[in-house]
This record gives C-alpha cells, structure tokens and sequence, in this order.
C-alpha cells in the first residue's frame, strides 16, 4: 500500500510544459534526457540513433567543401603522406640523411663553397638581419614598455637549448662556415631548432600586431633570404628551419596568453625608479 501510494504522489507532481518537457520536484525531465535514457536501454542502436553523424545530409557535405577547404585539403594530404610514409624505404644508417632543401640549394652550396669571399659577405649581411632582430625585441621592451616580444624571445631561445642539447643532430655535410656568423662563428652550434628564424617570425608578427606592416613585410622577406642562405652553407637542415617559423608563432602566441594572464603593467616605480615588479 505504501509503494503504491507513493506512485501516485510522484505522477502527480510531474507536470507537463506543453512542448514535450515535465518536472518532477523541481527538476526538469526533457526529451534530450529521454532520448538519452533509450539509448542506454537500446544498446548501439540507441547510441546510432543520438550519435552526431547519423544527422549529417548531403548538404552538409556539400557545405564543408565549399566553405571548409582548408580542412579537406589537410584530410587529403593526411591520405598522401601515410600512403608515403608506409611505402618510402627508411634511408640506411650509413647513409647522409635526405633533405630536400639541400637538393634544391646544391647549386647555392657550390657558389659559397667556391668563393669564400661572397660566403663571408652573405655571413655579415645575415649577422646583421640578426642584430636588426635584436634591437627590435629590445627596443619594444626597453622604450616601448611591451615585453610581449622578449618574452617570446626567451621561451623560444630557453625550448631551443633544451631540444637541441636532448637530440645533438650530425653536422651536415658541405657545411660552409664563416667566422662573420652571429653568435657563434665557426664554433659549435645547436642545429634544432633555427632560433635566427624564430625570433625574426616574432618581431614580424609584433610589427604586424602594431600595424607596421611595412616593416613586417621587410623582415618576412629578409627570413626568406636567411632561409635560402642557411640551406645554401648547410648551416641548418629544413626541419630546422621549418620548425623555427612555427616556434616563433607558437612562443609568440604562449607569451601573449602568459602577459594576459598576469596583467603586466610596465609601470616607473615611483621609489625605486625602475619597472614594477610583474603584476
């Protein structure tokens, strides 16, 4: 009789809405829920039924050609290259390894490696690219108060020691040195990754996030020479290079979420007369 009883008293206090949902002692009971408890009763046909791509029409796929190109191209190329990978013979352990760039810059290695003088000179014009970098980053920081761009400069040099020192990559063969090469001249170096490439990839996004996109451009295109010479003396596999530009996007961005996050104000202190400390 009790059980009985207090089944009534709970049909009772269900009411319904009008559009399908009821309560039930202050809690909402939908569709969604119902749906959702079918589900769990009827197995994988319950799980088919709610499941997001059993709603998915021609139009649907239509739209993401249309609008989403970007996506489909990465679902083709991921096709291509596991096709690649799991056909392409492993290059021995005897054997130089293959890069690309190399292949395309042979003729750029023999230019360097026959005139020493044009080697040094192309050296020098990058130690100064190099310098123009640097004064960038320390000018935004030291006169402009922003420390956005040093910040990334630091995590990016700090990651880069660390994976270069983790895995001591082989000089490359042909290597072309020049004692006019900042910072390090002809004495070892990390090759993983480019941090010239990286920290140019962080003072161009800077000038672009400051619309100065003339200078912006200037330096995208003096990264690209960087990159031709570098690949020319062997001074940096393409890996090395490739990764350097997403490093300077990625530490670009990380610094940015990092200054957000802790509110940083460059503000004189009005005792010490220096920068408050980091807020």
């Amino acid at each position: 009789m009790k059980s009985d009883q207090s089944l009534r008293n709970r049909k009772r206090s269900l009411k319904g809405n009008g559009n399908g949902n009821s309560y039930g002692n202050g809690v909402q009971y939908t569709n969604g829920m119902t749906a959702t408890m079918k589900g769990k009763k009827g197995g994988l046909q319950g799980w088919l039924d709610t499941a997001s791509f059993m709603k998915w029409g021609f139009d649907d796929l239509i739209g993401v050609l249309k609008y989403h190109p970007l996506p489909c191209f990465f679902v083709v190329a991921l096709l291509f290259f596991m096709g690649v990978e799991y056909t392409l013979r492993m290059i021995p352990s005897d054997s130089p390894p293959l890069d690309v760039g190399f292949v395309a810059t042979r003729w750029l290695n023999r230019v360097f490696s026959s005139s020493p003088t044009l080697n040094t000179l192309c050296a020098a014009l990058n130690t100064l690219f190099v310098g123009m970098q640097t004064t960038y980053i320390l000018w935004v920081f030291l006169v402009e108060g922003r420390v956005r761009p040093g910040l990334a400069a630091l995590f990016m040099f700090t990651c880069r020691g660390i994976l270069g020192y983790s895995t001591q990559l082989p000089l490359p063969q042909d290597f072309v040195g020049s004692g006019a090469d900042f910072p390090v001249g002809n004495v070892s170096f990390f090759l993983f990754y480019s941090g010239h490439v990286a920290s140019a990839v962080i003072a161009s996004i800077d000038m672009r996030r400051m619309q100065r996109t003339g200078f912006a451009w200037t330096f995208d295109f003096l990264n690209v020479l960087q990159v031709v010479r570098l690949l020319g003396t062997r001074g940096h596999y393409t890996i090395d290079l490739a990764v350097g530009v997403g490093a300077g996007i990625l530490f670009d961005s990380l610094s940015g979420k990092y200054v957000e996050s802790r509110k940083i104000s460059m503000v004189t202190s009005p005792i010490a007369g220096i920068y408050s400390p980091l807020r």
